[in-house]
């Protein structure tokens, strides 16, 4: 099999749901695989590192996509995403991102660890109270999708009775950030950023009249004092993207990570126990099943890496997940292991474009893992589940579990006296 036969593998439905068989194949020509005609993948960990802190590399800018993508304006989910920081170089992207970065700080995150917990106990109280008969409850619906948006929507000031809205139109306009896309899968993203661009015009117009102590007021008095600084078009796109963004990747890393940890019970155990483990295991199972699986640069000036020489102008698909499991930067990458010393997966990017919510899904995660399973020591698999049939946000449709008979109540919480645990 060649890169270009190992390509169209993995952008096959089966190369989609599992990944992981593909890159080892691709792995075997070398950390940068030229795939086409200056269309390149990179496998390797630090290439693909080193290439997102690269300033020789961008996302594709609009005279490009007028190159690959004639009439992309006309799609209003490419147009949209096309407009936001998550599509766009610097200075713009500078400029919008700093608009942003102050819902983001550390401090601010580390003050919603009591909203977190508040929020994941009751989202544990109902999955109970779902399974009083016995019967399955699906962990996306009742937990993986509800908590981050739940947390999202607060900072952006979405009222808590329209979050339900935002799980169809999300999961339709994400598809517009695959490798590829049909012109049906294309429709139902366009439909996805029509819907959303149309609730946040709704919200902007009530936050104008309104205002409030929310990210979606601070956005639009930035637009408003000084367009400049954010164009209208500019504005709507964002908060579609930090909307998206804030949960999409967090629900699959709850969901992913779910799996991996009630298929290994004894490091589950352990979590259990010892919470304070739980920031190690979070960046292992970010490791180890990526949420975000790709992401893509174009170079603008010869470069190179891995052995290969790129012209300017190359497209290189960086395969985060595929670099995560680079043996050469973790030994035996295809096992689970908590306790591997100096774990900093590319999960979420590295450079200019790493990702703004980071420490807010590292903090979902943390906060809700140890919870699970200390309140719900009985869960377990109720069968394997419904990947969807994505690559580049990589999680579960569906997730059937059963909660057992011995949850805990919410009162329950904190590390156990006397709990004892391997130290990492």
């Amino acid at each position: 099999m060649d890169p270009a036969d190992a390509l169209a593998l993995l952008l096959s439905p089966q190369g989609r749901v599992n990944p992981y068989p593909t890159y080892e194949r691709l792995r075997g020509y070398g950390p940068v695989v030229q795939a086409g005609p200056a269309f390149h993948l990179v496998t390797g960990y630090a290439e693909a590192d080193a290439i997102l802190r690269d300033a020789r590399f961008g996302v594709m800018d609009d005279d490009l996509r007028d190159q690959f993508l004639p009439g992309w304006r006309e799609s209003p989910a490419v147009a949209s995403i096309s407009r936001s920081m998550l599509r766009t170089n610097p200075p713009d992207h500078s400029r919008m991102r700093r608009l942003a970065a102050g819902a983001f700080t550390p401090r601010r995150i580390a003050a919603m660890r009591d909203v977190v917990e508040a929020q994941a106990d009751e989202l544990v109280d109902g999955m109970v109270a779902r399974a009083r008969a016995g019967e399955p409850v699906d962990f996306m619906a009742e937990f993986a999708y509800p908590l981050p948006v739940a947390v999202i929507c607060a900072l952006l000031g979405v009222p808590a009775g329209d979050r339900p809205l935002f799980r169809r139109w999300a999961t339709d306009l994400t598809g517009v950030l695959e490798p590829e896309i049909s012109p049906d899968e294309l429709a139902l993203a366009d439909r996805g950023a029509t819907e959303l661009r149309d609730y946040f015009t709704d919200l902007v117009a009530a936050r104008r009249r309104a205002p409030a102590d929310d990210l979606t007021t601070a956005l639009v008095q930035a637009h408003d004092g000084d367009g400049d600084r954010l164009s209208g078009d500019e504005l709507l796109a964002n908060l579609v993207v930090l909307l998206v963004a804030g949960f999409e990747t967090t629900t699959n890393l709850l969901g992913n990570g779910l799996v991996v940890l009630l298929d290994h019970p004894a490091e589950a155990a352990t979590l259990r126990e010892r919470q304070e483990f739980a920031p190690g295991y979070v960046e292992e199972l970010l490791r180890y099943d990526s949420p975000v699986q790709l992401t893509s640069r174009m170079s603008t000036a010869p470069t190179r890496y891995g052995g290969v020489d790129l012209p300017a102008g190359s497209w290189l698909i960086v395969l985060l997940g595929a670099a995560n499991r680079d043996p050469g930067r973790y030994p035996e990458p295809g096992r689970f292991d908590p306790w591997r010393p100096a774990v900093h997966p590319l999960s979420f990017g590295a450079g200019p474009h790493y990702c703004l919510g980071a420490g807010l899904a590292r903090l979902e995660a943390q906060v809700a893992f140890p919870l699970l399973l200390r309140r719900l020591p009985g869960l377990a698999l109720a069968g394997p589940g419904e990947r969807r049939v994505r690559l580049t946000l990589r999680g579960y449709a569906t997730l059937p579990v059963t909660v057992g008979d011995e949850a805990s109540p919410v009162t329950d919480r904190g590390t156990p006296a006397g709990a004892t645990g391997p130290t990492p």
